[in-house]
């Protein structure tokens, strides 16, 4: 049996560790392991190469992939679905495991629907792949930023200033709400809950007022200014999945702070160094038993679903329920960080 591997979109700690286990399984069950090159790039131009174990032994410490990523769309391409069903079949494949978030998984579906064998693996820093309690490259995401915020609050102190630090996160605020509450953050702003800018203004001028000088705000790059169109993005022009690139929320909000207040204000955006680097042992333990589950689906027979966790258990679910709404953070865990925003 010949079984191809991929990683698709924005790149995660604990990729290579699922790829490597996916080998490490393919080998002990006798099956041929072909890398896809730069996701469904590499579907459409049959970029692949083979892996052995020996290939991917020592990978598992090692952040990005070593497949290469790209964001294209088959479906935003002319017979897309039909050029990687070709390609898929002259590969000599014989079930294909695309690893990858939202945009990467519903290529996935879709291929399924057209009648290709294919399992999915849950990857995103956001953590917002429904269905599954974590994804590849959340808890990683997690822990640098944290550490980064409270670097940030040791200089907060130092020189009595506000700053505003803009965390990764499109359309759903769980790195931004994790790291923030980790690190002992003031306000946290997330997508799911449009904020008014009155309100952040009224927030630290009370702070000042009470004698704090050093304020550590956390937001979203998604996060949503009530009134006013759309978030906040460096540009207008979409990616092939129809995304916008976000980002200039912490700037603009940190302008505002100093406008309104005549506080000293910075803001600080780390960006991509939140997605990089060696994963934590949590990220590498969950991506090997989600590798070496979706091996297991691909034996059995059973395609067209994605490996989960729930309860520390590893569960299977239908591609389609997965992707049939975002996993945002809930109400009423935000009124509990709210707690602290007082």
């Amino acid at each position: 049996m010949r079984i191809g591997v991929l990683t698709g979109g924005g790149d995660a700690p604990g990729l290579n560790a699922a790829i490597r286990a996916v080998v490490k399984r393919c080998e002990k069950y006798g099956y041929e392991v072909v890398g896809i090159r730069y996701g469904w790039a590499g579907m459409l131009k049959k970029d692949v190469i083979k892996l052995t174990y020996k290939d991917v032994k020592d990978t598992i410490n090692r952040g990005g992939t070593i497949l290469k990523t790209s964001r294209t769309n088959p479906l935003k391409q002319p017979n897309g679905i039909e050029m990687v069903s070709k390609n898929f079949k002259e590969l000599g494949l014989d079930a294909l495991i695309a690893i990858g978030g939202d945009d990467t998984l519903s290529v996935a579906k879709a291929l399924s629907e057209a009648g290709l064998k294919v399992v999915g693996i849950p990857k995103t820093i956001d953590n917002d792949v429904s269905e599954t309690d974590a994804t590849i490259g959340f808890d990683t995401a997690v822990n640098t930023a944290m550490r980064i915020i409270e670097n940030l609050r040791d200089t907060a102190e130092s020189h009595e200033r506000v700053i505003v630090v803009e965390i990764m996160g499109r359309y759903a605020g769980w790195i931004a709400l994790n790291s923030g509450l980790a690190a002992g953050a003031d306000l946290i702003l997330i997508p799911e809950e449009p904020f008014k800018i009155k309100d952040v203004t009224e927030f630290v001028k009370r702070k000042v007022a009470m004698g704090e000088r050093s304020i550590l705000i956390v937001v979203a790059e998604g996060a949503l200014i009530a009134d006013y169109k759309g978030p906040i993005t460096k540009d207008t022009s979409v990616d092939q999945f129809g995304h916008v690139r976000l980002g200039g929320i912490g700037e603009f909000l940190a302008k505002k702070i100093r406008e309104e207040l005549g506080v000293e204000t910075r803001a600080i955006t780390p960006a991509h160094i939140v997605r990089g680097g060696s994963p934590t042992a949590f990220d590498r333990l969950m991506a090997t038993r989600y590798g070496i589950a979706a091996v297991d689906l691909v034996r059995d027979g059973k395609f067209g679903v994605m490996v989960a966790l729930r309860g520390g258990e590893i569960v299977t679910v239908p591609l389609s329920k997965a992707l049939s709404k975002s996993k945002n953070v809930t109400p009423n865990l935000y009124e509990e960080a709210k707690t602290f925003f007082e």
